[in-house]
């Protein structure tokens, strides 16, 4: 779906779902200004058309035990199409890479990193990452605190 397939109704709805995805139907088409049948239509359209991907609960990694997060720049040794599919196969089997980028740049690939604590870390880029005949270069930067985390989409504005 197209961004000018979506109309000022769509918007909210998704502005909506975005700001409390746990919302009943009733009360997303009360703060819609719909019926709860056309909202519901309206949801399930968004959904069967991939703007809605999914819905998930937002967890606390600290209340987890992962205190430490670090984004981790990796260079690749080649760019052969079968050394990247392997590549991107191996990050996402490992639990420690919450999200992975391909880039352009010096580097190949952003990762995401949240572990327990330095030794955690350590293991990971030791054992996992660095053990890649495929890597050439890591570098690696932690995160000391979070100043802004995304919390939904920015939306196209409303005409």
């Amino acid at each position: 779906m197209r961004v000018a397939e979506l109309d000022k109704v769509d918007l909210m709805l998704l502005a909506e779902l975005q700001r409390s995805g746990r919302q009943t139907n009733a009360e997303l088409a009360e703060r819609v200004h719909l019926s709860a049948s056309a909202c519901l239509r309206r949801v399930q359209r968004l959904e069967r058309e991939g703007v809605i991907s999914g819905y998930r609960a937002e967890v606390d990694a600290e209340r987890l035990g992962l205190g430490l997060q670090a984004f981790v720049r990796v260079q690749l040794k080649s760019h052969d199409a079968a050394l990247v599919e392997q590549f991107a196969g191996l990050v996402n089997l490992w639990e420690e890479v919450a999200s992975c980028y391909a880039l352009t740049g010096e580097k190949d690939y952003l990762l995401h990193v949240i572990v327990r604590d330095l030794d955690h870390f350590s293991r990971f880029l030791l054992d996992k990452l660095l053990a890649q005949a495929q890597v050439d270069d890591v570098n690696s930067s932690f995160v000391l605190r979070t100043v802004k985390r995304a919390q939904a989409l920015p939306l196209p504005p409303e005409d």
